[in-house]
């Protein structure tokens, strides 16, 4: 076995890792690139591989940093086989779609640009929704968890439950087409244990090598109950200060998993039962539709809940918002507002206008509740901004800023090494994290621990 090294070396998006064996070249996973880099510069570099000779894609799940680059792998002439859960699938679709629409919409942003500073040529788009609905064509068996897939005589693949997001899935390949038999597996991002919404990860059976992610490889969440009690206590805090709330929210998993805890704040009368909330997301009410979908990927409890009838993300006062108009019109709401809206990391997206018109106001209130890449817009207001530049203005940060890290989707360091401990690996490759989380983390690790940069490569 070869294992080479393609996006989220000591960053933390942009995953990509590419396996050969068995005469068959893998792909797991291939994402995009974002935060603080020349995106579309980066983006648009060259793979370090040749996408026509990649037989199978293994997609753990569909983040962007994940599956985000598949319509350019596409482009540039990849013709395999794209393989994950049903799930992952139906959430692929809407996250591919959306990001070919904002492609196009920034490089028409960019033509002008150029064309009024100096008349160059057009910028083009990295991919079109052409290229997106082209990737479709591609997506072949559907995988279930811990059930084996036969890539080739000898070669085979299984799924397991990652617990991160609705679908997502750790990989295990095994190559037994030579005397030496190996295995390796990829953790794809792990999520936490009892969470209300999804199953816990599932550790995979022992292999050779174990590719994972180190997201917190250096802390401990806060718990559950505590952050809970924490959101509940803002969202108070600013009504009662006349002001709005607004939640940059990531609209897979965590969007689903605010509105549950919402739901269950009202009914259990920690929230008013006159709240407002605005669901300001496309992609968000579309993945909540498909979890709807999807009762397979629930653990018991919120299972039930769908088999009973009831919806565990429907509350009341909840409003969804696809069209640009009803989310232009809730910049004119003063107060009393829970305002959900993308981007989770506040890069793009409807977030930024409601940022513009809150984010000056004392009475208003911002609550962070996920993962903020260094450079991003999300991180310089949770780092303490006094100004932020947004369309071109200098605003002043005078809402109150909170972030709750307990609601993260990624394992912390400890079970991250748990989860790692399990598969009892020889040797361990450190990859999806900051340098100093890898450092950290790695240090609690036995046998051979690797933390490989772009385009290594290693033999299994």
């Amino acid at each position: 076995m070869k294992l080479s090294f393609h996006g989220a070396d000591r960053d933390v998006t942009g995953s990509c890792h590419m396996l050969e064996c068995a005469n068959k070249r893998i792909l797991v996973d291939c994402g995009l690139f974002q935060g603080s880099r020349d995106l579309h510069e980066d983006n648009a570099e060259e793979f370090g591989f040749d996408a026509a000779t990649i037989d199978f894609v293994l997609l753990t799940h569909a983040h962007l940093d994940h599956c985000g680059r598949l319509p350019l792998l596409v482009k540039r002439g990849f013709r395999g086989e794209i393989i994950t859960t049903n799930a992952t699938r139906e959430l692929a679709r809407v996250v591919l779609l959306d990001a070919a629409h904002l492609q196009e919409e920034e490089a028409l942003r960019a033509t002008r640009r150029r064309a009024r500073r100096n008349g160059k040529q057009n910028t083009d788009a990295l991919y079109t929704m052409l290229d997106a609905m082209r990737t479709f064509d591609y997506f072949g068996r559907n995988a279930n968890y811990n059930e084996q897939i036969n890539l080739a005589p000898g070669l085979s693949v299984t799924y397991y439950d990652a617990g991160h997001i609705l679908g997502s899935a750790s990989v295990r390949i095994e190559d037994s087409s030579t005397p030496t038999k190996r295995s390796v597996v990829f953790s794809g991002d792990l999520g936490n244990s009892g969470r209300p919404l999804l199953r816990d990860p599932v550790p995979p059976p022992h292999s050779d090598a174990v590719v994972m992610e180190t997201t917190y490889g250096d802390r401990l969440h806060r718990s559950l109950k505590d952050s809970i009690a924490e959101l509940y206590s803002a969202i108070n805090d600013a009504f009662q200060r006349g002001g709005n709330v607004l939640i940059p929210t990531f609209a897979l998993e965590r969007a689903q998993e605010i509105l549950f805890y919402l739901r269950e704040g009202v009914e259990h009368k920690f929230l008013s039962g006159s709240m407002q909330v605005f669901l300001d997301s496309p992609m968000a009410i579309s993945a909540t539709e498909i979890f709807a979908r999807h009762p397979e990927c629930f653990d018991e409890e919120t299972a039930a809940l769908f088999n009973a009838g009831h919806d565990p993300f429907g509350l009341r006062g909840l409003h969804m918002t696809r069209e640009a108009n009803d989310s232009m019109s809730l910049n004119r709401i003063t107060g009393g507002a829970v305002i959900m809206a993308g981007a989770g990391m506040c890069t793009g997206g409807r977030i930024r206008h409601h940022i513009k018109h809150n984010i000056w106001r004392a009475d208003s209130s911002m609550v962070f509740v996920g993962y903020a890449a260094t450079g991003t817009l999300a991180r310089r207001i949770i780092d303490g901004a006094k100004t932020i530049e947004l369309f071109g203005e200098q605003i002043p940060v005078r809402a109150r800023i909170h972030t709750i890290n307990g609601f993260s989707a990624h394992a912390d360091r400890d079970e991250l090494l748990a989860w790692q401990q399990a598969i009892k690996p020889d040797t361990t490759f450190l990859v999806h994290g900051d340098s100093e989380a890898m450092q950290s983390f790695s240090k609690l690790l036995a046998g051979v621990v690797h933390m490989p940069e772009a385009h290594s490569t290693y033999d299994i």
